[in-house]
């Protein structure tokens, strides 16, 4: 440990207090930070502006977030968050990723695949119906039922009441329970998508870079009873260029965050779990670069997960480098100073259950995450075979994926008919069953007298679960028609269910619930020091985050401006002699004479966001959108630990570029028309 604890004590009091003058947050729309705009920005973030900017925004169930942008269920969200139902739409002779789609008319857009969009309509504290339940516990599992089985009631009461979805979320580690409800739209259609090749320009080279040139921008539409959704709360757009230190917001979905873990949880982070999703995604992405590279077909299929792979690669690599920075523990050791003293028990607690996550970490990733068995197939077999035990429990008692509250979602998603390509089923499957041999050689017992290929070959093909039809009628028929069913691979994700079920038991009772129990204490002890104007870590649950349009200092000196321009993509893509992935779509090059080329293209700023933000709007002080967050550079991940803004920064589209391209580029004059320009 470094002996700079005077200095680290003085960046904790100026930089990472919950009153810190940097643009730190991600807070709920319950809780904003209305003070601290109000004192260092003189902006008013009142209750309505907070209303309207809530019900604007949507998240989607494949991880991303959007907004609506027209009175007319019009959303606007990133290219890579749309890029899974835009695969699904493309055909061998039709790919949309490749050539790019827009409907001129309502009548020709594309419905979506298994596609759920959220709007949250209110939030409610429930902590204290949650905290009494608890209370009443003696033991680690009498707690665990206890808080399930409240969350479980809290949750049906509510969907039974209003009808939206209800999800109970553990907020400050389990020192807070809300209630969130949402509108669900499962009528999703596909609107207008670039070519990939300038949303994502600059392919991996350029991901967690700046400075960016894309266009990572798809516009959907959602419908209710077969008409368009009539959206009260929408984002209008303002085309006007960014200036220099003006105060911006971000609407969205942050996906997960541990800036509240305790140092040696942050060790854990470092040493174990992160080297270990690098090992499994660098593996993969060797797998699938070469199954791609056979031929345009396999490139085609392989597109959404080789991206994802290249992309988490990208993210984890950036967390961890920065938890290999000493002074990023030392200030998270500095901030435990006090709270070591006064309540040692609790670090003690979660030291103990950390260690225990470190035996169980792998074994827990590999069967009941199912990094063992990375197909869609299993997915399917084993959810057939968990709600069919689930549902003869009582809903309290359930799996929480399971409950009454989540299962029109689960359906949804179950009997999507998405495309879904044996040939690289076989290849995922046959590499993972192949490292988990490899990780836990006593696993080899499931493959018989065959190898992890051959295994996988007949799991495979001699499956009927890919079938829609095959899979509602094991969904209706319950536990009697899947233990009756002899399909191979229904009977092979109920052979290691059994063994992932245990390993789940074991974590929930040994990690989860003692590092909650300890978790709840420390953020009241918090609450106590600090008070309770504080953020909590991310949990995929819309979040309001603020800052300015800033550029940066490299630290090689070289200064980088808050924002790029179309003229910069032109001149990127010409250095590369347009070479993959720095090449233009032909539509970008035959319009190049016709483009304002000193608009702005993609612009950062000082907003704390973080996986889970792709798709998210950027806001005035209007309420107007300004711009589409699709990314950060590559200092930014390490903010899943800490926040920083000496040079991490959040990367979006401006709207100008948008507007400008959707007028020249695609001539989408009904879109333009519909966005009010």
């Amino acid at each position: 440990m470094s002996k700079s604890f005077p200095l680290l004590a003085f960046l904790f009091v100026t930089v990472f207090t919950p009153l810190s003058v940097a643009d730190e947050g991600l807070w709920l729309f319950n809780a904003a930070p209305k003070t601290q705009i109000k004192e260092k920005y003189g902006f008013d973030l009142t209750d309505q502006w907070l209303d309207h900017v809530r019900l604007s925004s949507v998240r989607l169930n494949n991880g991303g977030s959007g907004s609506f942008v027209s009175p007319n269920g019009l959303v606007l969200t990133n290219h890579h968050v749309g890029a899974g139902p835009i695969q699904d739409l493309s055909t061998p002779d039709n790919d949309l990723l490749v050539k790019g789609f827009y409907a001129k008319t309502q009548i020709d857009e594309l419905p979506c695949k298994g596609i759920e969009l959220n709007v949250l309509m209110s939030i409610e504290d429930v902590t204290p119906q949650v905290k009494a339940a608890i209370a009443s516990a003696d033991t680690p599992e009498e707690s665990e039922k206890a808080r399930k089985e409240t969350i479980a009631k809290i949750e049906k009461d509510s969907l039974d009441r209003t009808g939206f979805r209800s999800d109970v979320l553990s907020l400050f580690q389990g020192g807070l329970y809300h209630l969130y409800r949402y509108k669900k739209y499962t009528d999703v259609r596909l609107v207008f998508a670039p070519e990939q090749t300038i949303a994502s320009f600059g392919g991996d080279p350029d991901n967690y870079e700046y400075p960016r040139y894309c266009l990572d921008c798809a516009f959907f539409r959602v419908y209710e009873n077969g008409e368009p959704a009539k959206t009260e709360h929408y984002l209008k757009w303002n085309n006007d260029v960014p200036k220099t230190d003006e105060l911006v917001f971000v609407s969205g979905h942050p996906g997960t965050t541990n800036r509240a873990y305790t140092t040696e949880h942050l060790e854990f982070q470092r040493d174990v779990a992160l080297p270990w999703m690098m090992q499994k995604l660098y593996r993969r992405e060797v797998v699938l670069s070469a199954f791609a590279a056979r031929s345009e077909e396999n490139a085609r299929r392989a597109t959404r997960d080789l991206d994802a792979v290249k992309n988490y690669r990208k993210r984890y690599l950036g967390q961890l480098l920065g938890l290999q920075s000493p002074p990023m523990l030392e200030i998270h050791a500095v901030k435990e100073i006090e709270l070591r003293k006064e309540i040692p028990d609790v670090f003690t607690e979660i030291e103990k259950a950390v260690e225990f996550q470190k035996t169980i970490f792998h074994t827990y990733d590999m069967l009941e995450s199912a990094s063992a068995f990375n197909c869609k197939t299993f997915q399917i077999a084993r959810t057939l075979i968990r709600y069919a035990e689930e549902s003869q429990k009582p809903n309290g008692e359930r799996l929480p994926e399971y409950r009454d509250s989540a299962i029109e979602s689960l359906k949804h998603n179950l009997f999507s008919d998405a495309p879904i390509f044996e040939d690289l089923e076989i290849l995922k499957l046959a590499d993972s069953l192949s490292t988990l041999v490899e990780t836990n050689p006593e696993f080899a017992t499931l493959f018989g007298a065959k190898n992890p290929k051959e295994r996988a070959v007949k799991l495979i093909q001699n499956s009927k679960v890919r079938d829609v039809d095959f899979r509602k009628k094991l969904f209706d028929g319950g536990l009697e028609k899947i233990e009756e069913c002899d399909d191979p691979m229904i009977r092979f994700a109920a052979e290691v269910d059994g063994r992932a079920r245990g390993v789940r038991k074991t974590y929930e009772e040994n990690v989860d619930e003692p590092l909650r129990k300890a978790y709840t204490v420390l953020a009241e002890k918090r609450f106590e020091k600090y008070g309770t104007n504080q953020y909590p870590d991310a949990t995929f649950t819309l979040r309001l985050s603020y800052g300015t349009v800033s550029g940066y200092t490299e630290d090689d000196g070289t200064v980088l401006p808050p924002f790029t321009t179309i003229t910069g993509l032109y001149e990127r893509a010409d250095s590369h002699k347009e070479i993959p992935p720095f090449d233009l779509p032909p539509t970008w090059r035959q319009k190049r004479g016709e483009l304002t080329l000193t608009l702005p293209m993609n612009v950062v700023t000082t907003t704390d966001t973080v996986g889970g933000n792709s798709g998210s709007p950027m806001v005035n002080t209007s309420g107007e959108i300004v711009g589409l967050l699709f990314d950060g550079n590559i200092q930014s991940p390490a903010r899943n630990f800490i926040y920083t803004d000496s040079q991490a920064r959040s990367v979006s589209v401006h709207t100008a570029v948008i507007a400008e391209a959707l007028r020249k580029v695609y001539e989408a004059t009904d879109l333009v028309k519909e966005l009010g320009l």
